[in-house]
């Protein structure tokens, strides 16, 4: 676990399922200007605390059964404070340790759904294994920057780096290029991916349900519950 991390996530609560089958967590973190509390099911994200908007955001798919948590926005408003201060307790007990920084190990561009020209679709841009959270996203549409984008809050990867997911609604149109910018500390300059609308779309899905349905089996063959989202996909596309 990198030191350093101590300091951005207090604590973190799993739990179990009798039968061994689904593990769930709740995560809660701070630094001077970022506060972050999240809920997740088998390694996926289920819920998260909008410090900006005010409210809890439920970013599940479409087809699983959707779960709240009442009064989770209000909680997580306490434990922000209560993070804080513990925060400048653990500074000061850690302020000899060098800052560490990892550069994303991976950034890949895909459609959500298989890609029809005219239909309403949604860009995704998926950044992982960086350190220390959280990273920046910016899209462009045929070189020019565009807005209305949407990121999750930074979730925790087992070997203390992180991931997050930045989407983009668009409608795809022939010959359109877009682009994905990572920005991170870690970065001299930013880590950029490119998605071409083509011809033939029908022809050729979007790469999403191919990244979904082959990461889906691969979880199904090895055994591993944590890739429930995925393993649905999986079970869809077999």
């Amino acid at each position: 676990m990198k030191m350093k991390e101590l300091l951005l996530f207090l604590y973190c609560v799993l739990s179990v399922s009798v039968d061994g089958q689904h593990s769930d967590f709740h995560i809660a973190g701070c630094s001077d200007s970022y506060g972050e509390d999240v809920y997740g099911l088998d390694g996926e994200e289920v819920a998260y605390a909008d410090f900006n908007k005010q409210k809890e955001i439920y970013p599940q798919p479409p087809f699983v059964d959707p779960m709240d948590y009442p009064g989770g926005y209000e909680q997580a408003v306490g434990q922000l404070q209560i993070c804080r201060d513990n925060l400048q307790t653990g500074r000061k007990g850690m302020k000899d340790f060098p800052p560490e920084e990892d550069v994303p190990s991976a950034v890949m561009i895909y459609t959500r759904d298989e890609v029809e020209f005219g239909e309403k679709n949604t860009l995704i841009c998926h950044v992982t294994g960086f350190y220390p959270a959280p990273v920046n996203v910016s899209w462009t549409k045929n070189q020019q920057k565009v807005t209305g984008s949407s990121i999750n809050v930074p979730y925790p990867n087992k070997d203390g780096t992180f991931t997050q997911i930045s989407r983009l609604e668009f409608t795809p149109q022939l010959g359109d290029i877009y682009s994905c910018a990572v920005q991170h500390l870690a970065l001299t300059q930013p880590l950029t991916k490119i998605y071409e609308v083509e011809v033939s779309p029908r022809s050729d899905p979007g790469v999403g349900p191919s990244v979904f349905c082959g990461v889906g089996l691969t979880l199904g063959l090895v055994g591993v519950a944590a890739g429930t989202f995925f393993l649905v996909k999986g079970n869809e596309c077999s």
